[in-house]
């Protein structure tokens, strides 16, 4: 006899990746209150570089650390914490926006944030494979690509612009982090298990997951920031303002969304990832052509074929550390994986400073040719282990 799923075991996947989205939300939005901290509260350009640097100095902790404690103690609470620290850390900065509460309120929502990423995507794959470590990614980037899109908006043409948008996304997170201690089962799932011989059998192991999803998250965050951060500078002698990184995120990630759930939908299998990386090639290859002035047109394009490399890079990756990760470890290498995906951010303050030195079209064509290899060597491997 068929028995119903009770409301908890029914609901608790999609509040975890409602939590995953707003978080993504409250990480990212910071990237369009740049303009209106510079203008309206004249905190110096070093100071926000600043901020990015230290929301870094504490996702990457809860990323590594995030992951593996949830494989201890269980992902609840893992989730939930960080969920709530990232509001906290955005409240901060509702009232406190001058140089010291945006480095303490940043440093806050990364440590939630990396806490949240990782475990929660971790959490998605247990309830539902494969198929919720995608959701879990395709969520996450909705959350980055509306969060600097809304924000860009309120500071634009809502009152209170260096207020308001702190204080919706805090909030924003703080009732998801309620909606999932509500909706989210408290028994935690037990992950102390010794690794299993069907474990061994599927070939699962760490390395075998990093080393297939580590060349695949490579070119996710990279393709996100040349897009939002290096060509939205390019085009800043021109275009200025909170709505232009909001433009930026809204087509990279927007067109990381789409393609996610397109490909899934499809059922496209793991060589989404060699076109993922092929066209992070393709994108680096029309930054180096676009040069130091692009046109409307081509930063368009760009941050599109950037964004389709984004997003298909980010669900191969988890789709890898899904399908070879033990399981008593998931949590531990989704958090890896995600500190590979967060290399690509410093990737602009790399790019600034090699820039005296080699100019802007060097790097750009290093990139494509890595890229490519990255490309060619997947496609080869995949055909190798069919």
């Amino acid at each position: 006899m068929h028995t119903a799923e009770s409301p908890v075991k029914r609901f608790a996947l999609p509040a975890i990746l409602a939590v995953l989205f707003a978080t993504g939300w409250g990480a990212n939005h910071f990237a369009s209150m740049i303009p209106v901290l510079k203008s309206d509260e004249g905190l110096a350009t070093a100071v926000l570089d600043g901020a990015f640097g230290i929301y870094a100095i504490g996702l990457l902790p809860g990323l590594f650390g995030g992951g593996s404690l949830s494989d201890r103690v269980g992902r609840r609470p893992v989730v939930l914490t960080g969920a709530a620290l990232a509001g906290i850390g955005n409240l901060m900065m509702i009232g406190w926006h001058d140089q010291a509460g945006v480095l303490v309120g940043r440093l806050v929502v990364g440590l939630g944030a990396g806490l949240t990423i990782s475990a929660g995507t971790a959490w998605a794959a247990d309830l539902r494979g494969r198929s919720g470590a995608t959701l879990a990614g395709a969520l996450l980037t909705t959350g980055f690509a509306i969060g600097p899109v809304i924000t860009g908006l309120l500071a634009e043409f809502a009152p209170h612009p260096a207020e308001l948008p702190f204080a919706l996304s805090g909030i924003i997170s703080l009732v998801m982090a309620a909606v999932g201690f509500v909706l989210t089962p408290t028994t935690p799932i037990r992950h102390d298990h010794p690794l299993t011989e069907v474990d061994d059998a599927d070939g699962r192991s760490v390395a075998a997951a990093l080393s297939w999803s580590v060349p695949m998250a490579l070119w996710v965050f990279s393709s996100v920031t040349v897009a939002v951060v290096v060509m939205a500078h390019r085009i800043s002698d021109r275009y200025d303002g909170p709505w232009v990184p909001g433009v930026a995120a809204a087509l990279s990630l927007g067109s990381g969304v789409i393609v996610q759930f397109v490909v899934r939908r499809l059922g496209v299998g793991r060589m989404a990832g060699v076109v993922g990386a092929a066209l992070a090639a393709i994108g680096f290859t029309l930054s180096a052509v676009a040069g130091g002035h692009p046109s409307m047109a081509f930063f368009v394009v760009t941050a599109v074929v950037l964004g389709l490399a984004y997003g298909l890079c980010l669900r191969d990756g988890l789709m890898d550390v899904e399908a070879f990760a033990p399981r008593r470890s998931r949590g531990a290498v989704t958090g890896i994986f995600y500190v590979a995906c967060y290399l690509g951010f410093g990737l602009p303050v790399l790019l600034t400073t090699i820039e005296p030195s080699v100019g802007i079209v060097a790097p750009m064509i290093v990139l494509t040719i890595v890229a490519a290899a990255a490309s060619a060597a997947r496609a080869i491997r995949l055909q190798r282990t069919a």
